[in-house]
């Protein structure tokens, strides 16, 4: 999970600022890292052509304890539900975005006959 660290690491320290701690401990960090992860969620996107062009088509939308296989094994849960493909984790708290990560598995792309999910 240390790639989701990655990721987290500034935006944990600016909420813990907010909360007037600026020189957290390293206890406070993990355990405001943690409640963080469990109140994101994390959303599936594949680039595909379009006109011309390309989009982000919208397979997924994870919360918690459901985006945990995601997050322990990218590259493999990708590949294993959506197939190979060029895709990017978007992770949000609530409306607040958090970081973006890609990721480009090598495989059938599983993922060109499923419907795109609404957001909104």
């Amino acid at each position: 999970m240390e790639w989701v660290w990655e990721l987290y690491k500034r935006y944990v320290h600016k909420q813990l600022e907010r909360t007037g701690k600026k020189d957290p401990t390293d206890d406070e960090v993990q355990h405001a890292f943690m409640r963080l992860l469990s109140e994101s969620t994390v959303t599936v996107l594949v680039q595909e052509p379009w006109q011309s062009s390309v989009r982000f088509k919208v397979l997924a939308r994870y919360e918690r304890e459901k985006m945990m296989g995601l997050i322990h094994d990218p590259m493999e849960y990708l590949l294993e539900n959506f197939g190979g493909g060029k895709f990017k984790l978007n992770f949000h708290e609530g409306w607040n975005f958090i970081a973006t990560q890609n990721f480009k598995p090598q495989g059938e792309p599983k993922w060109k006959s499923m419907p795109e999910i609404n957001i909104q």
